[in-house]
């Protein structure tokens, strides 16, 4: 180790005072803390780390940052980890994966051999036929090229989520992001700079960015100390932005905690990535990008190679190289691809050295040793556009960098609609369209220099500062004069008759898979990417959408401006299951009499965004199931209270309210009487049931209409939609937060109410079933409905939401006689489940239409139209494939939950929506999902219940509870 490892201060990463132990491939490994594992290995000698996808040919580091799949290890809890940003701790054991044998001997590295075999898009073409082949195949397919061993036993781990705000968030804390970052912060904008390395100074911590290395090095210190200082700038390190999504809310990863950050204005200054050639061998070990050789030096003090030849595009290499020289690394030649030489600055320091500099040259092959490392290059003179004279020299080596140009990080620019733009003449990138607030800045804009990069991140942050209005006095930068530096080669690609010149490092896909990609007629970059899988591994096109986009424009004879490259999506980077399933923080609402149920010992549960009381531990000592079945025991015998007030609540005004309403809902309401309500049942342009509630004439051209607790947003936005094509003359008003409501219910509920109103006359006559009135309860105006979802004598009481608490204690005391008491959502939906009421959502999804949960009855055929009407005659023409259907189970039958499947011998034909034990039936009752054969009255269905456990369930007739209504209608 001691002979690889550099001398301070190279290791900026690196805790020299912590060495560390680990194992690879059972080999005891020395570190210090901060190495990640592969600088740990390539320090103990090691350049061979995993093996490829396909081919399953060795691989070693290509980035080390963690943007290839070169360097996939598995780890006893985790397959597919990037081993060269894995930070190794003490005793972790570290194998590689894809082999068969050993990693150093892999017995299907013969598989190359019959590449000829397997070209692009076989499997799409060989595995099809005969029929089922396909399933005796994939087993031997994905074994062969299998990613790691998933552990089933691992340890839940706690993962959460948390909210940031900012005036401005920078994405990357290179020079150019900490230069905008204290050009914001500096006139008093609250700033959040996001980087993924564990310390600030993106390229400026590895890069040499002028051929003095103090200069570089000054202006690290000065922004790192300035920014760690700063009261108006938040640094998160080792955290990854990983997408954009509308209004600046950005998700952003840091160890496991999502954060989800709501920013003003966001500046990318993600900086560029280095770009590989194409050439024979060129994903050997040992053979990786410039910018890794720099990463290995400065981060982790690891010498990258004992000689190295350098093949580069721009003048880099040559800083690269004057580093590498300095500490120890013998550099045999630098290979420029430009027919010229640059200036004498560059060139003059590294020939005194006795480095040999040639020019219009390439790297035409990397040759191996017998361990697979790289061991020789052979370099031929270029003749023209990927083309090479005939013969060239050998030059050895055991490290060759490689960088061809850089491609700007184009990722989260372009989720926000930006437009990436490649001029052919320059070989140069440019972004533009970006929405209001964004800004770019440094390498990502195509300034390289670092004298250019910290004057682009001035001039974004004076950008932002007019965006924000924060000092409008500040003038921007004037533009720059001139050109921009070409750091691209135009055609770093260079075919071999063997070829192996790989594209895409992450699928084994080399230059002839591209191009027979074009030929079976894929000429849009984006079918060439789906059916050849080029830019879809970890890397994301990173290295890969580049040369794929030469490639395609070449073979389809057109420029690369004209191609383009892949489209990107979020994540940014990988995102595992944990983060979107870590602990959440959701706000939540109360009710206006939330502190009464409290005050009742109510056990809350959400809906919606609210809390409602579940049930009410009345007894102390009462579990769940016996209060749940007390309170609806009370609402059939005697009286009880339920707080409602979650309830959507919409108020239609105007002369068109109910030819709006006539459109909108399945039943009809043109002749609907004032006082009276009628159900309204909602369905999309599918046809599928999304809502319901009901509808209240108040008067001729006035509607009040309720809606689900979590639907009313939605069933208002529809509103809103429809009537901007519509144009009725209708006023819409979502008044769900100005009413509080309670459902007063049982048998006692009348002479409860009538304790209450002088004013109304609450008779069957001359109140009856469906009738709605305005009046007034305790003193208090309100909007009374008779309505029967518990299926019993029941009045909903809405009232202005300052009354509500004042309601609810008149009520409790008014029916303190007559065994008046709360109940909760858990007694309410098994009273509506003894009648056999529909909860959307609960018992229909996405696919339910009114003829299939049997609710044609609230479908009105004789108006003209109204939303999903011809979606609903077309589905309910055809024969029915299921049906929502109830059934029975005797009282001592295992009790199936929600979501148990519905079997007809090993066929799933449904599932259980509803399902509960009805105390006043004294049987297990419930609704499914079933087969249309099995859904009429008298036939039986088998559920497969917890344990595996199957049960025959009856299907009867709907309601399961007073199935002449007679008691709601009292």
């Amino acid at each position: 180790m001691t002979q690889k490892r550099l001398a301070a201060p190279m290791g900026r990463l690196i805790d020299r005072r912590q060495p560390l132990q680990f194992t690879f491939e059972g080999e005891q490994i020395s570190g210090f803390a901060g190495d990640s594992i592969a600088s740990a290995v390539i320090a103990s000698g090691r350049h061979l780390l995993s093996r490829s996808f396909k081919y399953h040919r060795p691989r070693g580091v290509l980035s080390m940052f963690g943007q290839d799949a070169n360097t996939l290890v598995q780890l006893t809890d985790e397959p597919n980890v990037l081993a060269d940003v894995q930070p190794i701790t003490q005793g972790l054991t570290v194998t590689g994966q894809n082999y068969n044998g050993s990693l150093d001997n892999d017995r299907d590295a013969k598989m190359q051999l019959f590449s000829r075999f397997m070209p692009v898009g076989f499997y799409y073409r060989a595995f099809y036929k005969p029929k089922g082949m396909w399933k005796r195949w994939e087993p031997l397919i994905r074994r062969k090229a299998g990613l790691g061993v998933l552990n089933l036993k691992i340890d839940e781990t706690y993962y959460d989520k948390a909210y940031l705000f900012c005036d401005v968030l920078v994405v990357g804390g290179g020079p150019a992001g900490l230069q905008a970052a204290l050009t914001a912060a500096d006139s008093g904008a609250q700033v959040i700079v996001v980087e993924q390395l564990p310390l600030i100074g993106g390229a400026l911590s590895w890069a040499r960015m002028a051929a003095e290395a103090q200069q570089t090095e000054q202006v690290l210190q000065f922004m790192t100390r300035r920014v760690e200082t700063h009261p108006n700038i938040r640094v998160l390190l080792n955290a990854t932005c990983n997408g954009w999504f509308k209004d600046h809310y950005l998700p952003v990863i840091q160890g496991q905690r999502m954060y989800k950050v709501r920013a003003t204005s966001c500046v990318i200054a993600a900086g560029a990535y280095d770009q590989p050639v194409v050439f024979r061998n060129n994903d050997l070990p040992g053979v990786m990008l410039t910018s890794a050789a720099q990463r290995l030096m400065q981060h982790y003090g690891v010498k990258p190679g004992q000689r190295a030849v350098l093949l580069t595009g721009n003048d880099d290499a040559y800083l690269a190289a004057l580093m590498m020289h300095e500490q120890g690394v013998a550099v045999a030649a630098i290979i420029d691809l430009r027919t010229e030489l640059p200036q004498a600055a560059l060139t003059q320091p590294l020939q005194r050295a006795g480095i040999e500099l040639i020019a219009n040259a390439t790297v035409y092959e990397a040759l191996a040793a017998s361990a697979g490392q790289v061991s020789a290059v052979e370099v031929r003179s270029i003749i023209g556009q990927g083309k090479v004279a005939a013969s060239g020299k050998r030059i050895e080596c055991d490290l060759l960098c490689m960088s061809a140009g850089y491609m700007p990080a184009w990722q989260l620019p372009c989720q926000a609609g930006g437009k990436l733009r490649y001029d052919d003449a320059s070989a140069s990138f440019t972004l533009s369209h970006l929405p209001a607030g964004m800004f770019t800045a440094g390498s990502i804009n195509g300034w390289h220099t670092l004298e250019e990069v910290v004057q682009d991140g001035t001039h974004a942050g004076r950008m932002v500062l007019q965006q924000l209005g924060i000092n409008n006095n500040i003038s921007t930068l004037p533009p720059r004069q001139g050109e921009k530096p070409r750091i691209n080669y135009p055609w770093p690609i260079f075919a071999h008759p063997k070829g192996k010149e790989f594209v895409d490092f992450d699928e084994d896909l080399q230059i002839n898979d591209i191009i027979n990609a074009t030929k079976h007629g894929y000429r849009d970059v984006q079918l060439v990417k789906r059916f050849s899988t080029v830019g879809m591994g970890p890397s994301q096109g990173r290295h890969s959408a580049l040369p794929t986009a030469r490639l395609v424009a070449q073979a389809t004879a057109r420029s690369v401006s004209e191609t383009g490259v892949t489209t990107a999506r979020p994540p940014f980077s990988a995102e595992s299951l944990a983060h979107l399933a870590g602990r959440h923080f959701d706000p939540w609402r109360v009710t206006a009499i939330h502190q009464r149920h409290l005050a009742l010992q109510a056990q809350m549960m959400p809906a919606g965004n609210w809390l409602r009381p579940g049930w009410y531990q009345t007894v102390p000592a009462a579990d769940k199931k016996t209060a749940v079945q007390a309170e609806a025991l009370n609402v059939r015998n005697n009286v009880g209270l339920i707080d409602v007030s979650t309830l959507g609540g919409i108020e239609l005004r105007g002369p068109d309210a109910a030819e709006f309403l006539n459109r909108l809902y399945t039943f009809a309401f043109i002749k609907q009487p004032v006082g009276r309500t009628r159900y309204a049942l909602m369905t999309n342009e599918q046809g599928v049931v999304i809502d319901d509630g009901v509808a209240c004439r108040l008067a001729e051209n006035h509607f009040y209409v309720t809606a689900t607790t979590s639907g009313v947003a939605r069933v208002y936005q529809s509103m809103l939609q429809w009537n901007t094509r519509w144009r009725l003359d209708v006023d819409i008003a979502n008044v769900s937060s100005a009413w509080a409501a309670v459902n007063l219910a049982g048998p006692q509920s009348r002479k409860v109410l009538s304790n209450l109103c002088d004013e109304l006359d609450l008779s069957a006559e001359a109140f009856p079933y469906l009738a709605c009135r305005e009046g007034k309860v305790a003193g208090i105006p309100a909007r009374l409905l008779r309505v029967g979802f518990v299926g019993e004598l029941g009045y909903e009481i809405h009232v202005p939401t300052r009354y509500g608490q004042a309601l609810w204690d008149a009520l409790m005391q008014a029916g303190s006689d007559d065994g008046i008491k709360p109940f909760g959502v858990e007694a309410q939906r098994l009273l509506r489940l003894e009648k056999g009421h529909v909860i959307i959502g609960q018992d229909t999804d996405g696919m339910s239409h009114p003829g299939e949960i049997s609710m044609s009855w609230a479908v009105n055929r004789v108006k003209p139209e109204f939303i999903g009407r011809r979606a609903i005659d077309i589905l309910e023409a055809h024969p029915p494939v299921r049906k929502l259907v109830a059934f029975t189970l005797p009282a001592a039958s295992p009790l199936p939950l929600e979501g148990h499947l519905v079997l007809e011998g090993e066929r799933i034909t449904g599932n259980v929506t509803s399902c509960e034990y009805s105390p006043t039936l004294n049987a297990i009752i419930g609704m499914s999902y079933a087969s249309a054969d099995r859904a009429t009255p008298g036939d039986s269905i088998t559920i497969r219940t917890e344990g595996g456990r199957e049960v025959t369930a009856l299907v009867v007739k709907l309601p399961f509870y007073d199935a002449e209504n007679q008691r709601q209608e009292l």
